[in-house]
């Protein structure tokens, strides 16, 4: 008698290049959060409210200047550039 058998794997299939995509999500999170300071200026809310959201703002474009960055590099053919394939 032979034991259970595996089944057999097979890799998982690739993500379409759309979900791939870094850009819109980050473009989209860093203006939410710009937008949220803002709304929140004008509220009237504890400062550390606006201050939490526009340094969410910041720390997004510093992201965003980072993935720009990147890019630039991989296209340069920099060996330390990260690239998504």
């Amino acid at each position: 008698m032979s034991g259970p058998t595996e089944p057999a794997l097979r890799p998982p299939p690739p993500l379409p290049p759309r979900l791939l995509a870094m850009g819109p999500i980050v473009y989209t999170g860093t203006a939410a959060w710009f937008v949220v300071g803002v709304v929140l200026a004008v509220a009237g809310v504890p400062a550390i409210w606006t201050w939490t959201a526009l340094a969410g703002g910041g720390l997004g474009v510093i992201g965003a200047l980072i993935m720009v960055w990147q890019r630039n590099a991989g296209r340069r053919g920099s060996k330390a550039a990260q690239r998504v394939d």
